[in-house]
């Protein structure tokens, strides 16, 4: 299995990726093809990149059952921590340092597990 997922990208990407793959949602393209025309879709995705932005899945044999692959400028970027894709969050342009930082005293956090009173 292969997804493609592509946000603002250049019209011509999007048609090129009809072509081999099925648009299952605006920008959600899936079919099932091996390692050789994977790699020629991620290049032709590179190339229609535009200010956009992509990333790609596929099934792979390892402990999570799958790979992915990113490009363009994107919040979510993964990261491999003990054999295992993991996705990491940039901050959002504008947003302060750390909003959880260790200074925070105890008694501001609110706490999940506390039940509400009626």
């Amino acid at each position: 299995m292969l997804v493609i997922v592509v946000e603002n990208v250049l019209p011509a990407l999007r048609g090129r990726l009809t072509v081999w793959l099925l648009e299952v949602r605006a920008g959600v393209y899936v079919g099932v093809y091996g390692r050789r025309v994977r790699e020629m879709l991620w290049e032709q995705v590179l190339g229609g990149l535009g200010e956009g932005n992509a990333v790609m899945a596929w099934a792979a044999p390892n402990e999570s059952g799958f790979d992915v692959m990113t490009a363009g400028k994107n919040r979510r970027i993964p990261v491999e921590f003990d054999g295992l894709t993991l996705v990491s969050f940039f901050p959002p342009e504008g947003a302060e340092e750390d909003v959880w930082d260790n200074d925070t005293p105890a008694e501001t956090v609110p706490d999940m597990a506390a039940p509400k009173a009626p």
